[in-house]
């Protein structure tokens, strides 16, 4: 009898590459005995000090959409997190809709939440735990990435930074490399420049 292999996957809604690497993660447990936990980062904490306007004009969004996530975590259970990001993500990223009460009620509603929840995106009191879930994400791979982190066992990565996002068996012959690959303690860095934006097929 084999073990399933557990991994944690770090997310901030607001980031299309970490929407596309999730995707993909969920098509990897369909083909292999994986068991995968999501947790919370935040790109408003991670850029707080840049003066980038670019950067900064994305920081309410981050936020609002990771407080009401904590939020429905802490008040409902960590069962509530990924169905919450897949429904936020979907209006996000595939449904152009703009982050505010609406899209985070009707997301609220689609997971069996109540809508009043959308209320949290802007009590900042949230902030300490969304703070507290990225830097454990943070403490095991170094301050020089971003999101999405993964976690396998003993060890864990930035990326991988994927479009679009393989499914059935060639999800999982992906899993398969990236895994052996960050396995060896003594492997920093693969990567190219990007030529295509998120797929998001």
């Amino acid at each position: 009898m084999t073990t399933k292999t557990t991994a944690e996957f770090w997310f901030d809604p607001i980031c299309p590459w970490a929407w596309m690497t999730s995707r993909w993660i969920l098509e990897v447990e369909k083909v292999r005995d994986v068991d995968v936990t999501f947790n919370i980062f935040s790109l408003a904490h991670l850029n707080r000090n840049t003066t980038d306007e670019k950067y900064r004009a994305n920081f309410p969004r981050s936020w609002r959409t990771t407080r009401v996530i904590m939020a429905a975590k802490t008040k409902h259970g960590q069962e509530y997190v990924l169905p919450l990001y897949t429904a936020i993500g979907t209006r996000i990223h595939l449904k152009k809709m703009d982050i505010g009460a609406e899209l985070l009620e009707e997301a609220l509603v689609e997971v069996g939440l109540d809508k009043s929840l959308a209320a949290e995106m802007d009590n900042e009191s949230w902030n300490d735990a969304i703070i507290e879930s990225h830097e454990r994400g943070i403490s095991l791979v170094g301050n020089d990435v971003g999101t999405p982190l993964i976690k396998v066992g003993d060890f864990a990565f930035f990326g991988p930074v994927i479009s679009p996002a393989p499914k059935g068996e060639a999800a999982g012959k992906l899993w398969d490399g990236v895994v052996n690959v960050a396995s060896y303690p003594g492997f920093f860095e693969i990567k190219r420049s990007r030529t295509v934006g998120p797929i998001f097929d």
